[in-house]
């Protein structure tokens, strides 16, 4: 997600266009008879040329499975791009981005701001683990709280028990979060996923906390513009913080034009 994250943020910072498309018969273009033996096209690996840019005119096509974000400058030359497209393929013109990947697109070109959300895309994942009704979290992660293996099931009971847990599922729904709008959760989160293999009733509640944090946070926006143009790195190491083996943990985060890329 970092590439699309620094195109929208490219986006707002010039105040481009940033349209959406939707390629109706994606699936049924995947079938084909013939054996075919594919190259690299010429420039691919042709880092620093201005392969993709005609004079002034600039154009990003963001493509993810079926959905298609058309990022540029020149109108007219977006609606070339668009209208060929739709001589190649069946495809839905969505206009002006709203909505894409379970993110919510908004927008403020008079002050060069763009917003992103994912409330709606949390609020599916509170329904499908059985969230919903629960208490708002204060914290992604309870302070004092000391994660390990040695909370791992005893019992063949205990065991059979946890199985049933839709551990790795609701941590992967979070994940996705994680890596689009809410990095504020990635070290809570980086500490549940080491006990995917050995899950205990400990391990499942601390899950279930961030679930509650991200209940009551459901609203905050990542925010693009308002800044500088440039691109800001942190980096933050550890000592000895895991408890199962003493291990360190290192940790980094990009900003660029005031908002998290990576």
């Amino acid at each position: 997600m970092a590439k699309s994250m620094i195109l929208l943020a490219l986006a707002a910072w010039y105040d481009y266009e940033i349209w959406q498309m939707d390629m109706k018969t994606v699936f049924l273009n995947g079938f084909v008879e013939e054996e075919i033996f594919m190259d690299k096209p010429e420039g691919f690996t042709a880092g620093g040329e201005k392969q993709k840019i005609s004079g002034s005119s600039i154009a990003y096509l963001v493509l993810y499975v079926d959905d298609i974000l058309l990022i540029g400058n020149d109108f007219k030359m977006l609606d070339d791009i668009k209208a060929w497209l739709s001589t190649q393929f069946s495809i839905k013109d969505m206009g002006e981005a709203s909505y894409i990947l379970g993110i919510k697109i908004h927008r403020d070109r008079s002050r060069r701001i763009l917003e992103l959300t994912q409330s709606s895309y949390i609020e599916k994942v509170l329904k499908r683990f059985k969230m919903e009704y629960s208490k708002r979290g204060l914290l992604s992660m309870r302070h004092g709280i000391k994660l390990s293996k040695k909370q791992s099931p005893k019992t063949a009971e205990e065991l059979k028990r946890m199985s049933d847990i839709p551990y790795a599922p609701t941590v992967g729904s979070i994940q996705y979060v994680v890596q689009c709008t809410r990095p504020g959760v990635a070290y809570a989160l980086s500490v549940m996923i080491r006990y995917q293999a050995c899950v205990g009733e400990t391990h499942w509640g601390a899950v279930k906390s961030i679930l509650k944090y991200l209940k009551r946070t459901k609203d905050i926006f990542l925010i693009y513009g308002g800044g500088k143009l440039i691109l800001e790195g942190y980096s933050d190491a550890s000592f000895q913080s895991d408890y199962n083996d003493s291990k360190s943990q290192s940790s980094f985060v990009f900003k660029f034009n005031g908002g998290v890329v990576a």
